[in-house]
């Protein structure tokens, strides 16, 4: 049977956590690993975290305090099982299902070329959300973050792909890391994520890496997930959240701006 280890951030998670956790215990075709780093959560979600101490498949790290995505992430990562077959990144606000999870790894069996593959998605409510994403411009970047209603949704329709132009199995240049499934090969040879970033864009920067050593990254469309999206920024422009996004995104593209300057051609 195969391996996969679940790899999930915590953060006043309480709403969310239990159902994302017990999700993943109705998945029958992988012997799972769940790794949990807990963010210096300050509502329950420790008490509940607790009541899973004792499952011998489940590890979790709390920390002191908010140590930002990238950190914490590696930090589970680092203890992913070394015979895994799969990782998969699971953002705690999301419910999953065998049969996608059994979609996407069957797709990477099939396509060693593919460092990352991830499902589509709908909100609680059966509301769509868009996972797959265009790398980001400054021009993109500036309209999302103002608090203005036009001038966002100006910048998530120069982000996003154009509707007619999805299949059923889609590149594109990164998907949101709400989940995603890699070989653990692979994350070997591409390494963890880049803690010069705080919160994000952590996505953006490892779909980046991806491409550049000649990976694709692929959205399929028949698996299907619950992605809640707990929102932590604010509604204004210059909130923390925003601006460690903005210094962010400015290290990413300075970062990699040859191969941007190549791959967009």
């Amino acid at each position: 049977m195969k391996k996969i280890s679940f790899v999930i951030l915590t953060w006043n998670s309480d709403k969310y956590i239990t159902n994302c956790i017990e999700s993943i215990n109705t998945i029958c075709n992988f012997c799972t690993q769940i790794i949990i780093v807990d963010n210096g959560s300050t509502d329950n979600t420790v008490n509940i975290l607790n009541k899973y101490q004792e499952n011998k498949n489940i590890e979790i790290v709390f920390l002191p305090k908010n140590y930002g995505t990238t950190k914490s992430r590696n930090i589970a990562l680092n203890k992913v099982n070394s015979d895994t077959d799969y990782i998969c990144i699971l953002d705690s606000d999301t419910v999953i299902n065998s049969n996608a999870i059994d979609i996407l790894a069957e797709y990477l069996e099939k396509h060693p070329e593919t460092a990352i593959v991830g499902p589509s998605m709908t909100n609680e409510r059966g509301e769509k959300q868009i996972p797959y994403r265009k790398f980001p411009s400054w021009r993109i970047k500036i309209l999302k973050a103002f608090p203005n209603k036009k001038m966002n949704e100006k910048g998530q329709i120069l982000e996003n792909y154009l509707e007619e132009s999805i299949t059923d199995e889609f590149e594109c240049d990164y998907l949101i890391s709400a989940c995603w499934l890699m070989r653990y090969d692979i994350y070997k040879k591409l390494g963890g994520l880049d803690e010069k970033i705080f919160y994000s864009p952590e996505d953006v920067e490892y779909c980046m890496r991806a491409k550049s050593q000649g990976y694709k990254i692929v959205h399929l469309r028949k698996a299907k997930i619950i992605h809640i999206y707990q929102r932590i920024s604010k509604k204004k422009l210059i909130s923390k959240v925003n601006l460690s996004h903005l210094l962010g995104i400015r290290y990413v593209l300075k970062k990699y701006k040859k191969f941007l300057k190549e791959y967009r051609r």
